[in-house]
């Protein structure tokens, strides 16, 4: 299964009064693995941004001067995100400027919801911990993942800490573990957030080491040893009672 965990900066609150998007973020997930690729951008939103708004992710206007306009990226960002399930945190709001984007080009996009299912990840939190907070960092709070590198919001950093918050709320990171460090939580909350900080070259090249004959072997001969020293083996159920 692919999904795209999805994230933007924008203008402003309101796609509605004619706010834009400004940023957006993508990791891809493949069968609940991380796989590297992911998909970034800013945008010039031929607007002011809201003070309030800058002041949250920290963009600038003079900074997005030079940046292409939505239109320049949108065929890449549908191709992108096409046919995947779209994980966001409160989606609503993500969607609803992205569709309001796609509507103001008027070439035939569509909406959203005809190119990918959503996974509303804040709905999601609502359910599985209700009168609590759900925020992104409260979540992050909650599964030890670390946001200390989310000192302003920023659409692909947020997309990749919610990739985490993600899978770990969902059932665990059954991506590698890299706790090579010996630090790492029997939870797996460690897995995560060791391999988003890997060059995500170094990401999307992990192997699965499989143990050869001679490994296999020795590990049944480990097993038998311990096995005939305790006089029954766990693994293979609690002895039957006298």
């Amino acid at each position: 299964m692919r999904e795209v965990v999805l994230d933007t900066e924008t203008t402003g609150i309101e796609h509605k009064e004619g706010h834009r998007i400004i940023e957006i973020g993508c990791v891809e997930v493949i069968d609940r693995r991380l796989t590297g690729r992911h998909y970034h951008v800013y945008i010039n939103p031929q607007r002011d941004i809201d003070e309030g708004a800058q002041a949250v992710h920290g963009i600038s206007s003079e900074f997005l001067a030079d940046k292409p306009l939505f239109a320049d990226i949108a065929d890449d960002f549908m191709n992108f995100i096409t046919g995947a399930r779209l994980v966001i945190h409160n989606a609503a709001f993500d969607v609803g400027f992205i569709d309001s984007e796609l509507d103001r080009l008027g070439k035939g996009h569509g909406l959203v919801a005809e190119h990918c299912s959503v996974l509303d990840t804040l709905l999601m939190a609502r359910e599985k911990h209700p009168g609590q907070r759900n925020s992104l960092d409260a979540l992050c709070k909650r599964y030890g993942v670390d946001n200390s590198q989310r000192d302003l919001h920023g659409a692909l950093l947020d997309a990749e800490i919610l990739a985490d918050v993600y899978l770990l709320m969902t059932g665990g990171q059954t991506a590698l573990s890299l706790a090579a460090n010996g630090k790492g939580n029997d939870d797996g909350s460690d897995s995560a957030s060791s391999i988003r900080r890997l060059d995500p070259a170094m990401r999307a090249g992990l192997q699965v080491l499989r143990a050869s004959e001679e490994e296999l072997a020795g590990h049944e001969e480990r097993l038998a040893a311990i096995e005939k020293a305790a006089g029954f083996a766990l693994w293979k159920g609690a002895p039957a009672a006298e």
